[in-house]
């Protein structure tokens, strides 16, 4: 997987939930489809009056999310930035040209609520649940920077193995009374392994 094909998945699945937190914290989701692709870049319109919109320009950080057929899920997480005064209308115009149907949402004129944001460092994660062990890769885009995340087997292993017989995928390498290693890119993350440890030495990384 690379991060062309996920944009490209994205994109075959068309309509995408997007989630931002509102002013009381509390978490908001939206379906967008008015969402276009600019080689890495992601253009997408909201109305200027809806509190999607406001949540955006104060905050930006938005994450997105999209469900294949084949069983993966690729979320891409970042900060939404508004497009210049200047590029509105060019940006505007091409999201309707490829989605036709927004000319029965804002008819005539009142398309001019409408505002365009982008997305351009970001983070992506993808996770197939269709593999054996499952696949989970991820990528950073731009200035964007991925945090560790999952569990990572720490130096005081006592190599007993309970991680290995308790992993529902059988993503824990390493041989009796030696150093396990977790394979990142097929772990679920389940925490499983951190919860049997008799030793404590797995760390939750986020």
């Amino acid at each position: 997987m690379d991060v062309d094909t996920c944009l490209k998945k994205l994109g075959y699945v068309g309509v995408l939930d997007f989630a931002t937190v509102d002013e009381d914290g509390d978490p908001q989701v939206r379906t967008i489809s008015a969402i276009h692709y600019e080689g890495r870049t992601l253009y997408f319109l909201t109305a200027r009056g809806k509190s999607f919109a406001h949540q955006l320009m104060s905050d930006g950080r938005v994450q997105v999310a999209g469900y294949t057929r084949y069983k993966e899920t690729i979320r891409l997480s970042g900060k939404a930035v508004r497009v210049p005064d200047d590029e509105q209308v060019h940006w505007r115009d091409l999201i309707y040209a490829e989605q036709p149907y927004l000319e029965n949402v804002y008819p005539g004129e009142s398309k001019n609520i409408d505002v365009i944001f982008k997305i351009e460092d970001y983070t992506i994660e993808y996770f197939c649940l269709a593999t054996r062990p499952i696949t989970r890769e991820r990528f950073a885009i731009g200035s964007a920077v991925l945090k560790p995340k999952g569990y990572l087997m720490g130096r005081d292993c006592i190599g007993c193995g309970k991680c290995q017989r308790v992993c529902p995928q059988g993503c824990i390498e390493g041989a009796p009374r030696e150093q396990h290693v977790i394979q990142q890119n097929h772990c679920l993350q389940c925490g499983n392994c951190f919860e049997h440890c008799p030793v404590n030495c797995i760390e939750r990384l986020g």
